[in-house]
């Protein structure tokens, strides 16, 4: 039922700031194209995108500059979700009007405590005012963040109410219990299911789902990508092990700026450390200590620079 869907490892995309802290397209480019190379899907102003810092002129500006650059827009769901329900309807319209997959959309998270009546309004409203039957959207359930969840009782309203246009869901919440429930009520009538790591990877493919959206995706997208595509082979579960290390330092720090001081270190370009106000920069003795345990796994990111 999903054939012809994006499918597979997903990244948010970090977004690259200049000095000014105005956006890079050229690095946001760069790096794209270098995670298709790493047969890693575009996610991009998703939460490790620095998306809510971005304003809605600045994500349309990045997605054309990605698609004049000539990328894979079939590979591409961009988040749209936002508070207000105008900019959620533009950005979705647009990345329509692009080409892209489908779309990631946060609930409006603003208010807190708002009832499944209020976020079935929300989701309903915008996909009739973008009156695209192309459009494909994912939810995305964020909780420790959003503190707006996503109910499998919402779900089931959406996909009764428009099964062409809800198409899955981006499963953040960080328990694996809600993520199987999930595939357990949904995935077998073709409800796409992408845990929001790598770490159930292997578990999310092994209760039907179609992937994962993941952080680090960002900057070990070959071995997490490798993992979905070998799923079913005898050494899974190592792979899934070695993952899991890499992940672990990368959580051990801030996530966003260690990401960046990632791609900074080992694509040789200190540009990419900068991040948006009200987040800071890893400090230099936390980016010392990020890439000494990398180097201990003999941790790389290779063609980053090529590109």
């Amino acid at each position: 039922m999903n054939h012809g869907r994006i499918q597979g490892v997903l990244s948010p995309v970090v977004t690259p700031f200049r000095s000014d802290l105005s956006p890079d397209a050229e690095r946001f480019v760069r790096h794209c194209r270098w995670l298709l190379s790493q047969n890693v899907g575009l996610a991009a102003f998703g939460t490790n995108s620095e998306a809510n810092s971005l304003s809605a002129d600045e994500r349309i500006e990045l997605l054309d500059h990605l698609v004049a650059a000539g990328l894979d827009t079939s590979r591409m769901m961009p988040g749209t979700g936002c508070c207000a329900l105008p900019e959620t309807v533009r950005l979705t319209a647009h990345a329509m009007k692009v080409g892209c997959a489908g779309v990631l959309m946060l609930p409006p998270f603003y208010y807190k405590g708002v009832s499944d009546d209020g976020l079935f309004r929300s989701f309903a409203e915008v996909i009739e005012r973008v009156g695209d039957r192309r459009l494909r959207v994912y939810l995305y359930h964020i909780p420790p963040v959003a503190q707006v969840p996503i109910t499998l009782g919402l779900i089931e309203r959406l996909l009764k109410a428009y099964p062409d246009n809800v198409a899955g869901i981006k499963d953040s919440s960080g328990d694996w219990g809600n993520t199987k429930a999930v595939l357990d009520a949904f995935a077998a009538s073709g409800f796409d299911v992408f845990p929001g790591s790598e770490t159930f990877l292997l578990a999310g493919m092994r209760g039907g789902g179609v992937g994962c959206t993941s952080a680090t995706a960002n900057v070990n997208p070959g071995p997490i990508a490798r993992l979905y595509d070998t799923w079913q082979n005898e050494n899974a579960d190592y792979q899934q092990s070695q993952l899991d290390e890499i992940r672990a330092i990368f959580a051990s720090f801030p996530m966003i700026p260690a990401l960046k001081a990632a791609i900074a270190h080992y694509g040789g370009d200190g540009g990419w450390s900068t991040v948006r106000p009200p987040l800071v920069e890893l400090s230099r003795e936390q980016a010392g200590s990020l890439i000494t345990q990398l180097d201990t796994k003999r941790f790389n990111m290779p063609g980053l620079g090529a590109r």
